[in-house]
């Protein structure tokens, strides 16, 4: 029986890991892992790249000498060359999503668009039909100030702004509200409206389009590679805990 890990009196052997893994539930996260490295395999990184991926992966880790640097392989139980390959694996993964899915991103930022794009808007929110009635007719009228109003009937937490909600994404707030705003013009009062058990009487502030700037190319790449991830465990990991067995498949 070879021993592969040793916790205090405990030694744990090769057949004895792989239940292990299963009752922590750590085979989902080993299996994600090996399907990222199976992904980007084939991927090829500049010594350039490699050079400053490891300096900034040393930086991070403080490791400043050759000693700290054993005593971390030591404690991680990895070799250098290991360390090498987890030093570059983020470069090889952020190539991997520009290859898979970067002529496709502007046509999926546009399907996203409408979620992501981001209101400020003002709330007022009661569960009397004719008290969000009275007070729509006291802002159309002018009479009142929104502020005011939420601030003294609003019965949420947003009583505490004067009503005031924001910035968030569209969706973000209920969907009802989220449609209310998206069809509406900065500073237009949307009529009472019924939304789960509230009355609501909703004003947008300030309307912003989304952009497909760094960070949000960077954003939805990143939601395109977990969806992936997500369907290739799906679809090509089986775990049976009969044989002990972790198995990926090759599709």
């Amino acid at each position: 029986m070879t021993i592969v890990l040793q916790i205090g009196d405990q030694n744990i052997s090769e057949q004895e890991l792989y239940p292990i893994l299963a009752q922590y539930r750590l085979l989902p996260q080993l299996a994600k892992e090996i399907i990222v490295e199976q992904a980007i395999a084939e991927i090829e990184c500049s010594p350039e790249e490699a050079t400053l991926a490891k300096e900034q992966f040393y930086q991070r880790q403080q490791l400043t000498n050759e000693n700290e640097l054993q005593l971390w392989l030591e404690h991680h139980g990895m070799t250098r060359q290991q360390l090498e390959n987890l030093s570059v694996r983020d470069i090889k993964i952020e190539k991997f999503k520009q290859i898979k899915w970067g002529e496709q991103l502007e046509s999926y930022f546009i399907k996203c668009k409408g979620q992501l794009d981001r209101v400020v808007y003002s709330l007022i929110r009661t569960k009397e039909a004719g008290i969000a009635q009275e007070l729509y007719f006291r802002l159309e009228e002018g009479e009142s100030d929104f502020v005011d109003l939420a601030r003294q009937y609003s019965e949420g937490s947003e009583a505490q702004t004067g009503g005031l909600i924001g910035p968030v994404e569209l969706n973000v707030p209920h969907p009802r509200i989220g449609q209310i705003l998206s069809s509406s013009k900065s500073g237009q009062i949307s009529p009472p409206t019924k939304v789960g058990d509230w009355w609501i009487i909703v004003r947008l502030e300030k309307y912003m389009s989304a952009q497909l700037d760094d960070p949000t190319r960077q954003r939805l790449l990143n939601e395109l590679f977990q969806g992936w991830l997500i369907a290739q465990i799906q679809q090509n990991v089986s775990f049976s805990p009969q044989s002990e067995l972790l198995e990926l498949k090759t599709s």
